[in-house]
């Protein structure tokens, strides 16, 4: 691509070219595609024409409805390999320096439910309609099963109906986030639920569909779907976020489950590091890092871990 066929093309056609040929090396950029398509249309909605510029990048990045300091410095990383990439081709293109808008990379401390909450969720669930349903007992089935068990929403979306062992009370979850699959055990409460939901099941599926949870008309759930389904019911229960993101989300339910988890350790006295690493394989976490997080990030486990230090310093007692 010479430099005059580079000013002659649409930022999106630039990014089109630029995801198919990193896509043709085996890279699948999902995610990734969607926000850099999202700045070519931005920059060509602005008639822009010429090299990249880091005053387009910076009201690029500036312009989500959130205008959250790491959701600007997260898109700033999208776009640099795109610029560099660029840059091959035209060297007046600016790759915006990677702290330009701040890190990107740090944890948010996440929206822990209370009992209370929980209880509100499946009960607003519940009413949903149409009354009689499957939809509302979808819907309180698969939020209660990522409230006891801190599966994934996509984890949960894609269980097929071979994956829930009713018998055995266990789940198979299968090539997940990072293409393994992980066997989950089941409280028996859970089983029951998943039983009663099952037998509803049987008699809706309209369609051959092997998706275990499914939607109204008996196919399987979309996520977008979920994430709407449960933003109206956020709404209707008027629910204000206490962690660093702007709203209570569906993965605050898995948050919440490994920090109810962890504190009633804490709370039983058990050696919390000898759990830890059982609960890292049972979430499907690749380091025992992602799981130890927990106990630094949410102020409730801060606390007892700060408690714990304080009689250890003071010479009370040793776990």
């Amino acid at each position: 691509m010479k430099r005059s066929a580079h000013l002659a093309h649409t930022m999106v056609s630039l990014v089109e070219a630029y995801l198919a040929e990193r896509r043709s090396l085996g890279f699948e950029l999902k995610i990734t595609g969607e926000v850099m398509m999202n700045f070519a249309r931005f920059a060509d909605a602005m008639n822009h024409r010429g090299p990249i510029t880091e005053s387009l990048v910076l009201a690029w990045a500036h312009s989500t409805t959130t205008q959250r300091d790491i959701t600007c410095a997260r898109r700033i990383e999208v776009i640099r390999p795109f610029t560099k990439y660029l840059r091959q081709f035209d060297p007046d293109t600016v790759v915006p320096q990677r702290d330009l808008c701040g890190r990107a990379h740090r944890r948010l401390v996440p929206h822990i439910y209370t009992e209370q909450e929980l209880a509100e969720l499946l009960a607003a669930s519940a009413a949903m309609s149409p009354a009689g349903s499957i939809r509302p007992l979808t819907y309180e089935t698969l939020f209660g099963l990522i409230a006891a068990t801190g599966l994934r929403i996509s984890e949960a979306i894609n269980l097929v109906r071979d994956d829930v062992n009713l018998i055995d009370g266990t789940l198979t979850v299968r090539e997940t986030k990072f293409a393994k699959s992980r066997l989950i055990p089941l409280h028996p409460t859970v089983t029951l639920a998943l039983k009663h939901y099952a037998e509803r099941r049987r008699y809706v599926a309209a369609q051959p569909c092997n998706s275990f949870f499914v939607s109204l008309r008996g196919g399987k759930l979309h996520t977008r779907t979920v994430h709407w389904v449960f933003g109206r019911l956020r709404e209707q229960l008027g629910w204000h976020a206490r962690g660093d993101h702007a709203m209570p989300r569906i993965h605050d339910l898995r948050h919440s489950f490994v920090c109810r988890r962890i504190l009633r350790w804490y709370q039983e006295g058990v050696n919390v590091d000898n759990r830890m690493i059982a609960l890292t394989t049972y979430l499907g976490h690749v380091k025992p890092s992602d799981t130890y997080w927990y106990l630094t990030a949410v102020p409730e486990l801060m606390e007892v871990v700060n408690q714990k230090f304080a009689h250890f310093a003071q010479g009370v007692g040793h776990e």
